[in-house]
């Protein structure tokens, strides 16, 4: 996900969801290319957060139970406290076996409205909509791109409820 930020004199923050995946037998870790991708572009990492997508504890039988959530910026640096657990187990409700879960998603809306001052959140793979429905609940703008024409309904017709954030 990526989002723009309110004053366009600073650079735009991006804010990557990365599951992990098995290749060839081989797990790789795609929260790790993230962040070397990331400092070789001479990005500042404001946070790596780790998401349960399952309960801890519970066997996932091959697919990774977590997920990460990670936040970078050339203009920025970490704040010296910053609102969001280094651990977030409950993710809330997954509309998708993909989506990042709606709490998960609004911990990362509300640190792009409250610490970057976003207005608008910007999704390019928005899958079923979550992040976009969410920031749409938490008052902002949402855009979201998505190759696929059923998700792409089913974005557009994703609610959130208040109790959900």
């Amino acid at each position: 996900m990526y989002f723009a930020e309110a004053y366009p004199q600073h650079s735009v923050k991006n804010l990557f969801f990365q599951s992990d995946i098995k290749r060839d037998g081989v797990w790789v870790d795609k929260g790790s290319m993230v962040i070397r991708a990331a400092e070789d572009a001479g990005a500042h990492i404001l946070f790596h957060k780790i998401v349960c997508r399952r309960p801890p504890g519970m066997l996932t039988y091959g697919r990774p139970g977590y997920t990460h959530l990670i936040a970078v910026s050339r203009a920025m640096k970490c704040p010296d406290v910053l609102p969001l657990p280094d651990i977030i187990t409950d993710a809330g409700r997954l509309p998708w076996v993909r989506a990042m879960g709606v709490r998960a998603a609004a911990q990362a809306v509300r640190f792009a409205r409250d610490q970057v001052g976003a207005k608008l959140i910007f999704d390019p793979f928005c899958g079923v909509g979550t992040v976009l429905a969410v920031a749409n609940a938490l008052g902002l703008d949402a855009l979201g791109v998505e190759l696929s024409r059923k998700r792409c309904e089913q974005a557009r017709a994703l609610e959130i409820k208040p109790d959900e954030l």
